[in-house]
């Protein structure tokens, strides 16, 4: 049955509208943002098939291999996703004191089957300032990171210092020689700025400190 041919009181925009969206459930959740269905289904059981994939965790293009998913709802998942995650992080006022600290305002990375380089820049006193500034995304390569992106933002916050983290896909988070080599790289180039480079986390199954490996 389409949506359309359905009493109005059971149509998701329809329930969200008069009801609220705390009555709705996830798949009418999902339903309100896809939209539409297939020919052979409409968007609730079309949404209702997705969740029962783990679609919070697929790339763009593994999404596209699910029936019923094109490119532009693809990158309308993947879209809402990454923003209820980045929802979460949060805002002024986090106080670095430790490494763990890193660990648990960064631990979603830990999911993230490629390698996210991330930036946090802190005031006087450690706080975070804003939100963590994603870098790039893929493999860690020096000459993709650049100084200039790390420090240019982190000149217009007023930051004190800052700390990089990334993750190792693969849960084991000893530093490769590329690692080490950022690092030294950007610890160089901040001292030239007076922005001190306070660690290097780096996210796996667990963590990994420069700072607390005395490498920082």
């Amino acid at each position: 049955m389409k949506i359309k041919d359905m009493p109005l009181q059971n149509q998701p925009r329809y329930r969200l509208i008069t009801f609220g969206v705390n009555a709705l459930s996830d798949a009418e959740l999902l339903a309100v943002i896809l939209q539409k269905g297939t020919k052979k289904e409409n968007i609730i059981e079309m949404s209702n098939r997705l969740l029962k994939s783990n679609i919070k965790e697929m790339s763009l293009t593994e999404l596209q291999t699910i029936n019923g998913i094109g490119e532009a709802k693809a990158m309308q998942v993947v879209a809402l996703f990454e923003f209820a995650k980045r929802q979460k992080l949060p805002d002024k006022k986090t106080q670095i004191t430790r490494s763990q600290d890193v660990y648990k305002l960064m631990e979603f990375l830990k999911e993230k089957k490629k390698e996210y380089f991330y930036c946090l820049s802190l005031d006087v006193k450690n706080n975070v300032i804003e939100r963590p500034e994603l870098i790039s995304v893929g493999i860690l390569d020096a000459s993709l990171i650049h100084p200039r992106e790390i420090f240019s933002n982190a000149i217009k916050k007023s930051a004190k210092s800052l700390i990089l983290v990334h993750n190792h896909p693969s849960g084991d988070v000893s530093p490769s020689k590329e690692d080490i080599d950022i690092t030294l790289r950007l610890k160089e180039a901040g001292e030239l700025l007076n922005i001190t480079i306070l660690d290097h986390v780096i996210v796996g199954d667990r963590w990994y400190s420069f700072r607390d490996d005395e490498k920082l």
